[in-house]
């Protein structure tokens, strides 16, 4: 495992999600995906893959299926049912008219390859004060800039910006937004928007709260914090 980002956090990172019990779709996802951004062996593909229901989805959700879709691409796999279920649970141009499951399913659709620009539009029409929230924006850009990746095209690329700038303008003195989680949902967002350049701050913040055991979390110790922080860590070291 080689980094300029001390080795000895990633490292120890692992190690601490190496001995924890790990079973929720979300939990299996986040880990799957750390593992796999840094090319690390990745027993989680066959865990989160057994999870998976005879209709293609996981536990019938849409967010738990696109987060599911989403970390197994990034070891290249592509379950094409489960593809299809999204598709045939969107309605009127989204997710249960929702900006986090239109969110997710955009982004995961977008990873395993299949464009869909309504969804993509009704996010940027219907985006209102309500949902300006670091976390929410963070999702809901991260789906609008993989789509316009996967399509080769700059449809929202000023509105992404825009956002993007928002959310930089967000972040504390310390160089995070408060929560851990928020935090890698900014960070994750601006890396894959172009920012990379104004993130080492905010990189310096994550290394530096990190707990003793070699975790991540608001307080207490936390699997998906701590997968979130090292995917965002391989993210920003792949970049």
């Amino acid at each position: 495992m080689s980094s300029n980002l001390e080795p000895d956090i990633v490292k120890r990172g692992f190690e601490w999600l190496s001995t924890q019990k790990i079973d929720s779709v979300k939990e299996l996802s986040s880990t799957l995906s750390a593992h796999a951004l840094w090319g690390l062996p990745n027993p989680y593909i066959t865990r989160l893959i057994l999870e998976q229901e005879n209709d293609g989805s996981w536990n019938s959700s849409i967010r738990d299926t696109a987060r599911a879709c989403s970390a197994l691409s990034t070891e290249g796999i592509v379950f094409m049912s489960s593809v299809k279920w999204l598709l045939a649970r969107k309605r009127k141009n989204s997710w249960n008219r929702d900006v986090y499951d239109t969110s997710y399913a955009l982004a995961a659709l977008a990873d395993t390859g299949t464009q869909d620009r309504s969804g993509c539009n009704w996010l940027y029409e219907h985006y209102c004060p309500s949902w300006e929230q670091v976390g929410t924006t963070s999702l809901l850009i991260t789906a609008l800039k993989k789509q316009d990746n996967l399509a080769k095209s700059k449809d929202f690329e000023t509105f992404i910006r825009e956002k993007a700038e928002w959310i930089l303008s967000k972040r504390s003195n310390d160089g995070g937004w408060q929560h851990i989680s928020t935090s890698n949902l900014a960070l994750q967002a601006l890396l894959l928007t172009g920012f990379k350049n104004k993130l080492e701050p905010s990189i310096r913040w994550l290394l530096k709260n990190v707990h003793e055991s070699g975790s991540w979390g608001n307080q207490t110790d936390d699997v998906n914090a701590t997968a979130l922080t090292l995917s965002t860590l391989g993210l920003y070291n792949k970049t």
